[in-house]
């Protein structure tokens, strides 16, 4: 009897509020008309009726029969379809788009042409560069897991591939789905290989596959395999040469929060890291494995800003069994970006490393591990699309093996492109600076710069006998591009060491030569390197170059090498 009197009553009040006139619910708040459907139009205020008492509605008058089921009461269509909870597919994933641009960046042509060697085949020319989230090079300085494909669900879309299958699967109305990956083939031939008497000529070939899962903007789950081998070389292969089967990636993100219409995510698991110019953090695409790191990240991104805070571990490469991370390191950070404006950011930056291995060397030659803090600002972008800079400042303090450290290094670039010249040819002009040890293993400060997990192969030249360490590089660019779908480029380096009695250290940041004494002196050497990418396709790119290096005193002075070395690569790589 209680649930009948309750029935009575609530359609009692909904009959009620139905058949009360509009002028008395004038005050009310009017519901949300949604576009899809046509707003009621109020009666012309001469034709209004004239207000009268409702009648009694006939619920009170006849109960609801209990052999006949409630009818449910029909909502108005509109506040129906004016669904709170409409998922923006145009967010999900969360990715960073665009990659942030590294130093000696390119501003590609745009205006009708040919993208591509298979566009020029098929006589097909675009009005526009074609909307793919991977440049057209063969080099990928960014990660998969940033990859953007959101364009495909643009209903106005007109660019479409083959692979685009693989792409943004709606599974129902809540989950998404991406896979893709890389194939990638590379010759080296190089002489007086890393600064050695011998010749190593020998392949590297590389395999990445990702899956992509995301639950609506709320959770995200990314895996990603790589396999990668090295084959014929005389040397013995670098650690970062073969890494037979592992995994590249494999985190969960969770959305934390929403403020100021942006959502926060916590990222859980193994994860790439690369930030700003990639200087001191990147995932060094030119080794056969990349590099990677596990541990925890939060992020929050935004259309002016991005803010990223993490504790993450190094992971060490093996290459038959699986990573590990490593137990002896700990790396903090928090990294800001301001953009504000397409192609111009403001970084801003702390970061933390720990390394208790005793591999640094501090006063009286004692050895122990070190515990740096690097403060940085990068300020980069251009003027019209012609005047172009780069411009960033690092101060480390801290401890190294017991022994307190200062140093500090810094980049100054500024290009010019002629974009109004048909070959598009841009001339970057650089110093890069990072402070050496004037008495290493002696008193007082040490003052040997740390480069942390840098990109050093793209910036220090192509051999990789030079690192962002005790270095003074003064160096030029030179671009052009022939065609849309052909880039040219030439680099110069003159190195001189910052500090006499310091060493050489390599693009790992290890000491490979030194003169205690100083009586070498500091010039280290001139290296030259030439390089051209062919985009075949917006999946596939041919990628070649070589390198000489004249070697100066320095190298002379402390073991050579005796030949000049020289490097030659080839590499074919496809992206899917």
């Amino acid at each position: 009897m209680r649930s009948k009197l309750w029935q009575s009553i609530i359609l009692t009040g909904f009959a009620v509020v139905a058949a009360w006139p509009a002028s008395v619910r004038a005050d009310e708040p009017k519901p949300v008309i949604n576009d899809r459907q046509p707003a009621r139009q109020a009666a012309p205020a001469a034709e209004q009726p004239v207000q009268q008492l409702p009648e009694l509605p006939k619920a009170l008058e006849e109960p609801v029969k209990p052999e006949q089921p409630s009818q449910p009461v029909q909502s108005d269509p509109v506040i129906e379809t004016a669904d709170p909870q409409l998922l923006d597919w145009t967010k999900v994933p969360p990715v960073r788009s665009p990659v942030p641009r590294l130093g000696w960046f390119q501003i590609p042509q745009d205006g009708a042409g040919y993208y591509s060697l298979l566009d020029l085949l098929r006589k097909n020319e675009r009005e526009k560069p074609p909307k793919f989230p991977y440049p057209p090079v063969s080099p990928f300085a960014g990660s998969f897991f940033d990859a953007d494909y959101r364009y495909l669900d643009d209903p106005a879309n007109t660019q479409h591939d083959w692979l685009d299958f693989l792409k943004r699967r709606h599974l129902g109305d809540e989950w998404l789905f991406t896979t893709g990956g890389e194939f990638r083939y590379r010759l080296m031939d190089e002489q007086a290989s890393r600064l050695t008497p011998f010749d190593n000529n020998y392949s590297l070939i590389r395999t990445r596959v990702y899956g992509d899962l995301s639950y609506g903007d709320r959770i995200r789950a990314y895996i990603e395999f790589i396999s990668a081998n090295a084959f014929h070389e005389t040397l013995a292969p670098l650690p970062i040469d073969r890494n037979l089967a592992d995994f590249l990636n494999l985190f969960v993100d969770v959305k934390l929060l929403e403020e100021f219409g942006m959502p926060a995510y916590l990222r859980v698991g193994r994860q790439e890291l690369l930030y700003g110019s990639e200087r001191l953090i990147s995932p060094l695409d030119w080794a056969n494995t990349r590099r990677t790191f596990q541990g925890v990240k939060l992020f929050w991104p935004s259309e002016k800003w991005d803010v990223d805070m993490f504790w993450v571990k190094p992971m060490l490469v093996s290459a038959t069994k699986l990573d590990s991370w490593d137990a002896e390191q700990d790396f903090f950070g928090l990294w800001a970006t301001y953009k504000p404006k397409k192609g111009t950011t403001r970084d801003f930056y702390v970061l933390n490393l720990a390394n208790y291995h005793p591999v640094a060397v501090g006063a009286n030659q004692q050895r122990g591990g070190f515990d740096i803090t690097t403060f940085g600002t990068r300020w980069a972008g251009d003027r019209d699309g012609q005047l172009l800079y780069d411009v960033e400042g690092m101060i480390q303090t801290g401890i190294r093996a017991n022994t307190e450290m200062a140093a500090y290094a810094y980049t100054v670039g500024l290009g010019y492109r002629f974009k109004e010249c048909r070959l598009n040819p841009i001339i970057w002009v650089y110093n890069d600076y990072a402070t050496g040890d004037p008495n290493p293993g002696g008193a007082g400060l040490s003052r040997t710069f740390n480069q942390l997990f840098p990109f050093g192969h793209y910036y220090m030249g192509l051999q990789d006998f030079v690192g962002r360490q005790n270095i003074n590089d003064l160096n030029v660019q030179a671009s052009i591009n022939p065609t849309r779908w052909i880039s040219m480029l030439f680099q110069y380096h003159h190195f001189t060491l910052a500090q006499a009695r310091d060493g050489l250290y390599n693009a790992a940041g290890v000491k490979t030569r030194q003169d205690i004494t100083g009586a070498s002196g500091r010039y280290v050497g001139d290296e030259f390197d030439f390089v051209t990418n062919v985009h075949f396709s917006q999946h596939a790119d041919a990628w070649f170059g070589v390198g000489y290096f004249a070697t100066g005193p320095f190298l002379q002075n402390t073991g050579g090498p005796a030949r000049t070395p020289e490097t030659f690569f080839m590499q074919y790589s496809y992206k899917w």
